[in-house]
């Protein structure tokens, strides 16, 4: 058992996380421009038919867990394996959360790309919608409407993350109930600002892939392997 010191808190491996809600999207966007976006990090998207990759866009309401509740935005791209095996991973490329703690402990226990600032996530009757701010700007609106439901399985994955030179691969582990999918259902709104800028520049499509909720889901956040 590892065990960090995160702001004169201790927190231990494994991470869990006992109930939240997360919604995300994804959507076909150009392998060019998604190699280059994620290129310092020495990983290469999963490349699809007609010169596509994946790009997923999430949103996370934390309701009880090892790192307090709060609100997180993920930019994330499907990416391989970077040791030549065969699974997949994603490699989270911006991480932003509205709570001090969770940056931290991200930061310093898994090489997350957290910082703080505000993000507000709303549930409606049809649909939730998730408002990311940065620098006093809106720079993504996010709408998904809901779909229908659909059994989920618990699941694991690596997720990639790169600070400081260094590579890392966490084990992600969720178990869950109340998952809803469906074709398209999403809508997003650009603002201003980097993060706003760098998804432009990936031409997101007016309908994504696939869309959808988890209605309470657990997880499990292993340690940081570094590569």
């Amino acid at each position: 058992m590892t065990t960090f010191t995160v702001l004169g808190r201790e927190v231990t491996i494994p991470v869990e996380i006992r109930s939240a809600r997360s919604w995300f999207a994804s959507y076909a966007v150009p392998t060019a421009t998604a190699a280059r976006i994620i290129a310092p990090a020495g990983l290469e998207p999963v490349r699809l038919p007609g010169g596509r990759s994946v790009l997923s866009l999430a949103f996370v309401r934390y309701i009880d867990g090892d790192l307090d509740p709060y609100n997180e935005v993920a930019v994330a791209f499907l990416v391989a394996d970077p040791t030549g095996g065969k699974s997949k991973g994603a490699y989270i490329h911006r991480l932003p959360v509205n709570q001090e703690f969770t940056c931290a402990a991200g930061r310093d226990i898994w090489g997350f790309p957290k910082f703080v600032t505000p993000i507000q996530i709303t549930e409606e009757l049809r649909a939730d919608r998730c408002v990311l701010t940065v620098d006093d700007q809106m720079a993504l609106t996010m709408t998904l409407r809901r779909g229908v439901p659909a059994p989920m399985r618990s699941t694991a994955l690596d997720a990639f993350s790169f600070a400081d030179g260094v590579l890392r691969r966490t084990r992600w582990e969720l178990r869950g109930h109340g998952s809803r999918l469906r074709p398209g259902g999403a809508r997003v709104e650009l603002g201003s600002g980097e993060i706003a800028e760098e998804l432009r520049s990936l031409g997101l499509a007016k309908r994504a892939l696939m869309s959808g909720c988890i209605g309470d889901v657990a997880m499990t956040f292993q340690a940081a392997e570094v590569l």
